[in-house]
């Protein structure tokens, strides 16, 4: 069985000389890192995004967040109650969550779940593995806030 059509390599796409080489061929052309703080603040926005997320982070966490935002000069913290580990092609996030009194927390963990891993996949390129969500507390409607800024300051 032999075929007597002589058969040739396809030629690859060359480009002209001079050009710019086409958009996402510059795979093989360096290397990107991403480090676990970036996953960690896409995370944090957009599980805050959601409906229902009252806020991140254990109780302890929180505390502390709320006596070093009220240091002049310090930013408030995307980044508490998330935590990332971050390889070179996928991720893996865990979440501490505040959840509004009266919303279903199965539907609000499913919805941190989706915005958290489309967002992350979207930005960074990276696969997330797994979102693992930790419901730590609910926020009743008369509790006072733990954040400075949704609360009366006592001194003035």
């Amino acid at each position: 069985m032999s075929d007597s059509t002589a058969r040739t390599k396809p030629e690859p796409d060359r480009p002209n000389p001079g050009s710019k080489p086409p958009r996402g061929d510059a795979g093989g052309r360096g290397r990107t890192t991403i480090a676990d703080g970036v996953v960690e603040k896409i995370a944090g926005l957009a599980a805050r995004d959601v409906v229902g997320v009252h806020a991140l982070g254990t109780g302890f966490a929180r505390t502390f967040g709320a006596v070093r935002d009220r240091v002049p000069g310090s930013a408030k913290s995307v980044t508490r109650g998330v935590k990332a580990e971050v390889g070179e092609t996928q991720t893996a996030l865990d979440l501490d969550l505040v959840v509004d009194y009266g919303v279903s927390i199965v539907d609000v963990a499913n919805a941190v779940r989706e915005n958290v891993i489309a967002a992350v996949e979207r930005m960074t390129g990276l696969e997330v593995v797994e979102v693992n969500i930790a419901i730590g507390d609910v926020k009743l409607p008369d509790e006072e806030d733990d954040d400075e800024d949704e609360r009366e300051q006592r001194v003035q």
